[in-house]
């Protein structure tokens, strides 16, 4: 089971705790609740030091419009200089030219395909190959009450905790980064590349930058 409880580490030499060494991010979604849920149970579970490091922002906005909402919330918020949007492949016409642009603008990605809920049920323990979001919701909602003995409600504001008390974030991050690897063997394009998430690269970024 990974622990939550992440605290600055006590130099040696001094017996003074270290602040970790984590910068400022913004993270842009547009979905209205699971992303936003999970990741602010992630950062919620971070020292309280540096929690306000990192901001997750909802826009009301079609995918496509998704880089140009982000470029104006930095630009509001000067000091979060690490800028990530969240978003799934799902049915999005454009998805590797978001995915592409973004990139080219010195944004980072977290993309998933088919959904969200693959990178969810990393923490489960696997990431099957889903034809479609809707059979990797409807997946991901019974390997999900299978082992919480709940059902899955994609509102829920304790998601990233319930995956942390039954699953191991470590191994979900090294199972969606070796299921990332097959995938670029394969394909070249994010849109082909299914099971694949990129979450996980956030996730695992912040984690190594907190526990410095």
């Amino acid at each position: 089971m990974a622990s939550n409880n992440h605290v600055g580490n006590r130099n040696s030499r001094t017996g003074k705790i270290r602040t970790p060494n984590l910068g400022y991010y913004l993270i842009v979604t547009d979905t209205k609740e699971t992303e936003k849920n999970y990741f602010i149970g992630l950062r919620d579970s971070l020292p309280s030091e540096i929690k306000d490091r990192i901001v997750i922002k909802v826009v009301n906005t079609e995918t496509d419009n998704l880089i140009e909402k982000a470029r104006e919330l930095s630009a509001k918020e000067s000091q979060y200089k690490q800028i990530w949007i969240v978003f799934d492949r799902d049915l999005v016409v454009n998805f590797d030219s978001i995915i592409q642009s973004a990139i080219n603008k010195g944004m980072s990605v977290g993309w998933s395909n088919p959904c969200f809920e693959i990178w969810l049920q990393a923490y489960l323990g696997a990431m099957p190959n889903y034809a479609s979001s809707v059979k990797c919701v409807e997946g991901f909602s019974k390997a999900y009450e299978k082992i919480l003995g709940k059902e899955y409600s994609k509102n829920s504001k304790t998601i990233y905790q319930d995956l942390n008390s039954v699953g191991n974030e470590e191994n979900a991050i090294k199972l969606a980064f070796a299921k990332l690897g097959e995938a670029y063997k394969q394909f070249t394009l994010p849109s082909k590349m299914c099971p694949a998430t990129t979450v996980q690269q956030l996730v695992d970024e912040i984690r190594r930058k907190t526990r410095k």
